[in-house]
């Protein structure tokens, strides 16, 4: 019997070793347990204000003027940092540098989507 190979067990690809890697969850969720210490609490009152936020600023990045979006792009990236939503952090960190780019807005309107059906999930 050939040794087992850590990258290909049943619970890392869910249909087996043909299946594609499942994708990334969109909080990093051991990111967030050392920066709330555990406390599941305090983590789901984190993530609660972290969605309210992030939806707030994607109803504002539309109309802001190029400047205005640079600082709400600024603010959710600290904060999309904090909770482990990385891949929000990156895409507003592009945001920050070409504020017009309308594919950068419309990828993270997608991540915030995406977030917030994932903490939705997770505090049903």
């Amino acid at each position: 019997m050939p040794p087992l190979q850590t990258g290909n067990l049943a619970y890392d690809r869910p249909g087996g070793e043909v299946s594609p890697e499942t994708a990334a969850r969109p909080i990093d969720m051991a990111h967030l347990a050392r920066q709330t210490m555990g406390d599941r609490a305090l983590e789901q009152e984190v993530l609660q204000l972290f969605a309210q936020q992030a939806v707030a600023v994607r109803k504002q990045l539309s109309a802001a003027s190029p400047t205005e979006r640079i600082r709400l792009a600024h603010g959710l990236k600290g904060s999309a940092r904090g909770v482990g939503a990385f891949a929000i952090a990156e895409c507003v960190a592009s945001l920050e540098t070409r504020p017009d780019d309308a594919k950068a807005l419309d990828r993270l309107s997608f991540l915030i989507d995406q977030v917030c059906d994932f903490i939705s999930a997770i505090h049903r």
